[in-house]
Formats: structure tokens, sequence, C-alpha cells
């Protein structure tokens, strides 16, 4: 591999003045040692490192983009739109994921904070605990006093631009439109209660049916994830349709329910929330609210880059969309 020394050695200048040519400096270098070390650079076929460069100017063309599990297809999206709009603007981007530990989302952004990065981006649900939300909360601002950037994908409880989506009206809409089928037995898969998305989601659809003089729904807790939808799908009783607060979890359910010979939607119907991409091969096909997850990844980005001052707050509705794994009873 050829290195900048070996540029700098052909040329025949020192090893500042060849990085000062190739690495874009704003020190200005003359024409007759700029020609040298451009031709010594042809002639060797040496390409400069961009990332290395990045870092050496103090990361101010990375962004962070911190997500709770990238494994999970909803963080994939977002992180997917994000890293896209990046791309468009010539941006490089490093990736961490908390596995859902607070303390480690904290640490990340401290982390990127010391590295200077340009701007930060968290995508995820915020927790039902004021403290740590309130240190979390801390770490951006000292981050952004000193000229970082910040947005999040979640619940606006950080002071910082947000894309925030309408977890509660989305699933008050769905409690609608199931009920509007015939369905007055239900079970919500809830997930965690302590994760807000999972708590918004559950209420909005608990408190559509109570508007609606249906009987309140059997409210099943566990993780947030495909095993936590498989678990508790076991323990759903005499619901006639089953709502999983996340695509990911009822997609367990479905699981589970095909392993014990329950057909949905003929025994059972399930519904879901978020609309993520690998629905498209699901047999039956998810019920669901359909969120923009791209757009906003993408509208995070933006925020973070172009709004300086305030908090800007984007409310992002959901879509309901009625598939074959709800079935009419009317």
């Amino acid at each position: 591999m050829v290195t900048l020394e070996d540029v700098a050695k052909q040329a025949g200048v020192s090893l500042a003045t060849a990085s000062r040519v190739l690495n874009g400096s704003t020190r200005q270098v003359g024409a007759t040692l700029r020609a040298r070390v451009e031709r010594a650079a042809d002639e060797l076929g040496y390409r400069a490192n961009i990332a290395a460069q990045t870092l050496a100017r103090g990361a101010s063309n990375v962004i962070g983009i911190v997500v709770h599990d990238l494994t999970d297809p909803y963080f994939a999206a977002l992180a997917d739109g994000a890293m896209r709009a990046a791309a468009g603007e010539g941006l490089l981007v490093m990736v961490g994921t908390t596995h859902r530990d607070p303390e480690q989302e904290i640490a990340y952004v401290s982390t990127l904070h010391a590295q200077r990065v340009r701007a930060v981006l968290l995508a995820g649900s915020r927790m039902a605990d004021p403290e740590v939300t309130g240190r979390l909360a801390a770490e951006l601002a000292a981050y952004r006093a000193s000229g970082g950037r910040v947005a999040c994908v979640g619940q606006d409880l950080l002071g910082v631009n947000t894309v925030a989506p309408a977890n509660r009206e989305g699933s008050a809409a769905l409690a609608r439109a199931l009920a509007g089928l015939g369905h007055t037995r239900f079970a919500v898969l809830a997930g965690p209660p302590h994760l807000m998305t999972a708590a918004d989601r559950c209420a909005g659809f608990t408190s559509a049916l109570r508007e609606l003089g249906l009987p309140e729904p059997l409210v099943l807790h566990g993780p947030f994830d495909r095993d936590g939808g498989y678990a508790a799908a076991r323990r759903t009783g005499d619901a006639t349709c089953v709502f999983a607060v996340n695509d990911v979890m009822a997609v367990g359910a479905l699981a589970a329910y095909r392993e014990h010979g329950i057909r949905v939607p003929q025994d059972l119907s399930v519904a879901g929330f978020d609309d993520i991409a690998t629905l498209r091969d699901q047999v039956p096909a998810l019920t669901t609210v359909r969120l923009p997850l791209k757009d906003m990844g993408a509208r995070a980005l933006e925020l973070a880059l172009t709004t300086d001052e305030g908090a800007v707050v984007e409310r992002v509705a959901g879509e309901v969309v009625l598939r074959e794994s709800v079935r009419d009873l009317r």
C-alpha cells in the first residue's frame, strides 16, 4: 500500500507539505511544490484515506446514530433512512446499538461528544425513568453547548429536535378499525410497561375501546421482541383479536399460533404496529399501523443539520393498513 510518506519521498518534500496538498489543508502550498506532490501521487497510485482525514480534522464530517437494537427491522429502517440522507451530504456515519440499556445510550453520547462528531441521532423509545432521561438530556445539552447538533426519533422529552411518531393516535385508530369489523374481545401483547412507546400504544388502544363501550382487553406484558410476542401469544384466552404493540412481536405471535394449530385469521385475528419491510413476505399479510420509517430517519438527520436553536418537534401520523391477518366478523 502506497503511503503519504512514499509520496513525500518521491516528490522530495516534507511529510507535512505532502499532507497539506493531498489532505485538503487550508494552509497554502506553492504551485511548484503542489504540482510535484500531485505528480508523485499519480505516479505511485496514491489514494487518500477519507476516513482517516475525517478523524484527523476532528470528525467534523461524521454523524453518530444510536439505536436500541439494529437487528430490529424498525431501527434498521430508521438508520437506513438517516444513512442514505447522510451519504447525500457527503457525511460518514458511525452506528451504535444500546441493546435497550439507557446507561449505554448515555455512554455513547458522551463518547461521540469526545470524538467531536458533527451530529448525533438517537432512535428509540424513552424509558419511564425521569432520572435517566434527565441525565441523558444533560449529556446532550453539554454536547450541543460545544457546537454539536442533535435530533431524535421518539418521545419529545430531551429538549432537542424530535421526530415523534403518533403512537397513541395510531393504536387508537387501529382499535376503532378492528371494532368496526365486529371484534369485541381483545388481547394486547403490550411489551414492557416501562418502555414509553409500548405503554403509549397500549394506552391508545385500550382508551379507544373504552370510548366505544367495549370490554377492557387482556393486557399481557413481556419483552419488546419476537420472543416476547411468541411467549405472550400463548396466554391470550378467549380473545378474537390480538394486538401486538410492534410488528416484531406480532410475527412471534403468528409463529406461536401456527405451531399450536391456531389458524389466523380463521380462528384468531392478529394485528401489529410499524409496517416493517419484512412483513411483505408474511403469510397471512399482517394488519398494522404504517409509519414512514425511512423518511423519519432522513427527516431526523435533516433537522439535526439545519436547525440551530430551540427544539423542533414534528409529529408523524400512522396509517391503519387492514390485511388478511384480521377476519371480518360482521
